[in-house]
């Protein structure tokens, strides 16, 4: 038993030394209940007592030993004895000791089995137990302090040694028995009955005050059944059942009127009055719930609505029914009768049903009624037990050691949910990686040695562990969670299950139920998403949810049934709008009538806009609520107006309705403001303005009315009307005053008129005066005279007189500018004219140049020339004479000095003299551009000739501001430019031999271009011949050779002659021959000595020197030294003649080369056509 059974938890490791406590120790806490109480159980010599230390490890005391208790009421916990032995409680000087001795015959009685006929208490305050026979240990016994085993007790009793805490109710998670079953212990109803007095006169005894409180609470029912807390193996599910702590039930059962009925103990709220009283125990009146249809992990409750009670005489009692429906709170507890309550139901429902309970473990529910915030006592607690399933899932294996070629796998039993498991079925990939299952072990071990494995390979295992029930499938998924909901459409999500591998391939079915539809659940996805999205429902409809999880070993229960409903559509626009009643310039009366379709949501309310004018661009918000129609106020007369509706559900917005267009009647404007006077006020007539009305009444003002009344007379007479904003009245009299009034009128009449503006009249004028007389002073100055007129104004006015001034000298030049250079070339002046007219040879004769150096053109604008024609112009240079030329606006004036400044003036004349000088206008004349160079010929031959001019490098930066022109003449005695730039040398190519060629050259710069050279003549020398090929050399005899080569063609008539020379042994080169044959006898040769030869051509000018070409290769001659040395000697020198006439014959001339390369370039072009032709173009 001390291996199944948890013990009883302590502070402190307890040992057979530990002394007797001699008295009672000071009170501790008290916890509403009764004092703290220290209880010692006694362990008799041979036995042995198991506790639970605070680090959660096991101490087994060996007896003899006494354990001290610390009790917080004062009363004794239950013990759980060994069979033969009872538990005795002794009192000794207020230290109470509980002793375990064998049993005595009388307590058997006989004929009756122990597990159902229980012996009668040993002790007034304790009940008799007898355990379960499986949890009957071999010796040495374990002494317990609880029943079900020590973990079962209520944590009221806690050690002594541990004072640091005091728990609050809770059971231990680990008590079960040996094979996973709860232990049965009965009592027959007098031990209740006796039990259940005793229980109250402790109480009364305890609490003192405590007695006026039982009397309210309902009386325990007769328990017939056991009714022991009930622990639950967190790592089985197989709960343990003992006795129960019979106090904590009483305790329970007397607080409990106290809390709930309106703390009426405190006094807070003062004493119910009877109608409450009487509500609360019809609330406490409620019967025991009823649990059916229990399966693994759920069952269902029922309960009856509490009803009243008959009196003695058989009547009931008076009709006490609340108006408000009653409410039921449903809690259930797995720790046993009185242990902890979780509350799993509130509502008004009469049944719930309660899902993801443990397998095969012990419930006890039971239901509370409340009402008008008043609660009744609980009802009694009907205990269940649900079935056995097949085991958890267990965690994937784990390696415990390996080699190369072997594992060893270990894992833990998972909760066997109330059947033993019998097998466990281990599965691998066999290293293939294919998720592809195959049996590996069967069997009831937990650890498996894999062998035959491959070294640093990969394996997958999986493990199944199979009980009487079935095989561990999946446990069922947490119900789906609504993820986002649409009109048509759900996307729900889910989780996986915690208990599965990561390796196991687990696969959802997601069923669905529509609301109504009778067709129960059915399968809207498949597969191994976490989430799913479900399309094609109804909008705003209700729709439940579960979800199941399956992988190979099977299919789990559904999960807890979730609801959820689409979002509802938008409804649809409401009906175009109508109007009620006439419509008033400043309102009219709107209504509509609803949507014909509300997208299956009410609508909430209506949203009317409104928009001023027929373009529609700005609308205004001018009602919002439920009403189908709507006054429009504040509207302006003979405006336009627009409207339109549009309503709001839960769906959202619907689309705007159609729009009703609505004109106000106009009415007639306000009034204007008065008129006002424009200038001063005339001795007969008033100039009058105003302005719009700021009220226009809805239609355009169209016409006006200005209405005058006299000084001495109060009636009124019109004086305008018409669309204008001002007016002249005539007609009045000077020097009197006069009121004005206006009004406007629109098509809807005229609007009221204005206040008065009252305008007095200015005083008369004079008459009109004589025509004024005028006196000239000078050119430029008139005097006027006439008569005085009196201060009351101006008269009409007086005749017009001609006056006309004398003539003068013309005005001042004003604008001078200066001609620029491709001006100055166009330029011709008309002295030039005329003197082209008088010669004979005009025509041929090229315009006159003007250099920018030593000219400067200017034109100016003609002045006004003040009544006499302008005859000439005067242009003054400063220091130099003025020039006087024609009336013309343009001159170029010449002969001035390069890049010199002038301050230039201008006088116009006629006949009257010369006018003023115009303002002083300065140019400056350009620097003269630069002379030409000397040019030399540096080098040359008979084809280039090699120029250079000036100082300075032969090549230069094209930004130096010196450059030059380099032209030759051409056959038809033109000169071309062969070279523009800075260099200071040119090299000229492809000339002729012979020829003379004439060059110039000029210099340029920002000045402008200078004047070319003089005309320099370089002439090309003869070319000299061209080489001749390598002479043959034939031995005639010992003594003699003859020596032949190839001859020239004779260039330009000038004859070709050829020298010969001759070289023995090491000695110099020495002239053999010089003629015109192409071949030579050699004579007197040493027959021992070699000899070499080679050939020249000369050119044999006329009117020249002689030209010497360049020389052949040498060729040699050998000696014969004997006849075979002569045959050897000849073939060599044939070899090597015919070497050297063979490398002559194999070099091309320059024609066979380039003939060649043309020939190369022609098939190279062919073949790249050919490409483009076959893989391009097709």
């Amino acid at each position: 038993m001390a291996d199944h059974t948890p013990p009883l938890e302590s502070g402190q490791l307890l040992s057979s030394e530990l002394p007797l406590l001699a008295s009672p120790p000071p009170q501790a806490m008290v916890n509403g209940e009764g004092p703290q109480q220290v209880i010692l159980v006694q362990v008799n010599p041979g036995e042995a007592f198991t506790i639970r230390r605070e680090d959660g490890q096991f101490q087994c005391i060996t007896g003899p030993a006494q354990v001290p208790m610390m009790s917080p009421n004062g009363s004794v916990p239950p013990i759980y004895v060994p069979p033969g032995y009872v538990s005795q409680i002794i009192e000794e000087n207020g230290v109470r000791r509980v002793l375990v001795l064998p049993q005595q015959p009388e307590f058997h009685p006989g004929g009756h089995s122990p597990l159902h006929h229980p012996p009668p208490p040993p002790h007034a305050h304790l009940p008799a137990f007898i355990p379960h026979p499986a949890m009957m240990p071999p010796p040495p016994h374990l002494y317990t302090g609880m029943p079900g085993g020590v973990g079962d007790m209520s944590s009221q009793y806690i050690s002594q040694y541990h004072p640091a805490h005091i728990y609050s109710e809770q059971v231990s998670a680990d008590s079960h028995s040996q094979h996973g079953r709860p232990t049965f212990v009965h009592r027959d109803d007098r031990t209740c009955k006796t039990y259940e007095r005793l229980q109250k006169k402790l109480k009364d005894r305890q609490g003192g005050g405590g007695g006026g409180q039982v009397k309210d609470s309902p009386p325990s029912s007769p328990q017939k059944t056991c009714s022991s807390p009930m622990t639950v193996d967190i790592h089985n599910g197989v709960g343990g059942k003992g006795l129960e702590a019979e106090q904590g039930q009483l305790s329970h059962a007397v607080a409990g009127p106290d809390k709930q009925a309106g703390r009426g103990k405190n006094g807070e709220s003062g004493e119910l009055d009877e109608e409450a009283q009487a509500l609360q125990a019809l609330l406490s009146t409620i019967s025991k719930p009823v649990v059916s249809d229990i399966q693994a992990r759920e069952a269902v409750v029922t309960w009856s609505a509490p009803t009243k009670p008959e009196s003695e005489n058989g009547s009931a009692e008076d009709d006490c029914s609340p108006q408000e429906p009653f409410s039921y709170e449903v809690s259930i507890s797995f720790s046993g009768k009185d242990g902890k309550y979780k509350s799993m139901y509130c509502g008004e429902e009469l049944s719930a049903t309660f899902e993801d309970l443990r397998p095969a473990t012990d419930y006890h529910v039971r239901v509370q009624a409340m009402c008008n915030c008043l609660q009744g006592s609980p009802s009694e607690a009907v205990s269940f037990t649900t079935l056995s399933c097949e085991p958890d899932p267990p965690n994937p294996p784990r390696k415990a050691s390996g080699t190369k070629n072997t594992l060893v796998l270990q894992w833990k039993a998972p909760c066997d949910n109330g059947s033993k498991i019998q097998n466990y079925h281990l599965q691998w990939d066999e290293g293939k990686g294919t998720g592809i299952y195959e049996q590996c072990y069967y069997g009831p071990q937990k650890q498996y040695r894999v062998t035959k494995l491959s070294p640093a390979s990969r394996y997958s295992f999986r493990l199944s562990a199979k009980n009487d029930m079935g095989v561990s499938v999946p446990l069922p998924p947490f119900p789906p969670e609504l993820e986002m909901a649409g009109v048509t459409w759900l996307c729900l999500k889910w989780q996986r299950p915690t208990s599965s591998p990561k390796e196991d391939d687990i696969f959802y079915i997601l069923e669905m139920e529509e609301e109504g539809s009778g067709y129960g659940f059915q399968p809207s996805y498949d597969g191994d998403e976490l989430s799913c999205t479900i399309r094609n429902l109804h909008r705003s409809t209700k729709y439940k949810f579960r979800v199941a999880a399956y992988n190979s070993e099977g299919k789990s229960n559904p999960s807890q049934v979730v609801e959820f409903i689409t979002n509802p559509d938008r409804p649809g626009s409401p009906c175009r709008p109508v109007i009620r009643g006439r419509v008033l310039p400043n309102s009219f009366k709107m209504a509509w009538e609803p949507p014909k379709d509300n997208g299956g949501a009410e609508v909430t309310k209506y949203v009317v806009e409104l928009s001023e004018g027929l373009s529609g661009l700005s609308w205004e918000l001018v009602y919002s609520g439920p009403a189908m129609e709507h006054v429009c106020e504040g509207l302006k007369p003979g405006c336009s107006y627009q409207t339109r509706v549009y309503c709001m559900s839960e769906g959202g917005q619907s689309p705007l309705s159609e729009t009703l267009q609505v004109q106000t009647p106009a009415v007639p404007p306000g009034p204007c403001q008065p008129p006002r006077l424009v200038g001063k006020p005339k001795a007969r007539e008033v100039q009058l303005r105003w302005g719009p009305p700021q009220i226009d009444g809805g239609s355009p003002v169209s016409c006006y009315s200005v209405e005058v009344s006299g000084p001495q007379s109060e009636e009124s007479r019109e004086v305008y009307q018409g669309p204008d904003l001002d007016c002249s009245v005539g007609g009045l009299l000077p020097g009197k005053t006069y009121s004005f009034r206006l009004k406007a009128a629109n098509k809807a009449g005229f609007g009221p008129l204005s206040e008065r503006f009252e305008v007095t009249t200015g005083p008369g004028a004079p008459e009109q005066c004589k025509a004024p007389s005028t006196t000239c002073k000078s050119p430029s100055c008139v005097v006027v005279s006439w008569e005085a007129v009196n201060v009351a104004g101006v008269g009409p006015f007086s005749e017009a007189v001609l006056c006309q001034t004398p003539c003068s000298v013309p005005a001042a030049v004003s604008n001078i500018y200066a001609l620029k250079e491709s001006e100055l070339q166009r330029y011709e002046t008309s002295v030039d004219v005329d003197e082209d007219e008088e010669d004979e040879d005009a025509v041929s004769r090229p315009p006159p140049f003007y250099s920018p150096s030593t000219c400067l053109g200017i034109c100016w604008d003609p002045p006004c020339d003040h009544g006499s024609e302008i005859t000439s112009y005067l242009v003054d240079l400063g220091e130099r004479q003025p020039i006087n030329i024609g009336p013309v606006t343009k001159h170029i004036i010449q002969h001035l000095q390069p890049d010199t400044s002038y301050r230039i003036r201008i006088q116009a004349l006629n006949s009257l003299g010369a006018g003023p000088f115009s303002h002083t206008f300065k140019l400056k004349t350009k620097p003269l551009p630069p002379q030409p160079p000397r040019l030399e010929c540096t080098a040359f031959s008979h084809q280039t000739l090699r120029l250079k001019w000036g100082d300075g490098p032969a090549k230069a930066a094209t930004s130096d501001a010196l450059q030059y022109q380099l032209q030759m003449e051409d056959k038809n005695g033109r000169f071309i430019s062969l070279y523009k730039g800075p260099c200071h040398t040119h090299k000229v190519q492809r000339l002729n031999e012979s020829t003379s060629y004439t060059f110039r050259i000029q210099a340029f710069n920002e000045a402008g271009e200078g004047p070319f050279s003089n005309v320099y003549t370089f002439t090309t020398p003869r070319s000299p011949p061209a080489p001749v090929k390598a002479p043959k050399v034939e031995r005639l005899d010992d003594n003699s050779c003859e020596v032949t080569w190839e001859a020239l063609q004779p260039m330009k008539g000038d004859p070709i002659l050829y020298a010969l020379q001759c070289m023995m042994g090491n000695s110099d080169f020495k002239q053999a021959y010089k003629g015109s044959a192409t071949s030579f006898h050699v004579q007197n040769l040493q027959p021992s000595s070699d000899y070499r030869f080679r050939v020249c051509a000369i050119r044999q000018c006329q009117d020249a020197p002689e030209l010497s070409g360049p020389y052949s290769p040498t060729v040699t001659l050998t000696p014969q030294r004997n006849d075979i040395a002569l045959s050897g000697g000849a073939a060599g020198l044939g070899s090597r003649a015919s070497t050297e006439s063979n490398r002559a014959r194999r070099s091309l001339t320059d024609e066979q080369c380039a003939f060649l390369l043309l020939m190369v370039f022609a098939v190279i072009a062919i073949l790249i056509a050919f490409v483009i032709q076959y893989f391009v173009i097709k």
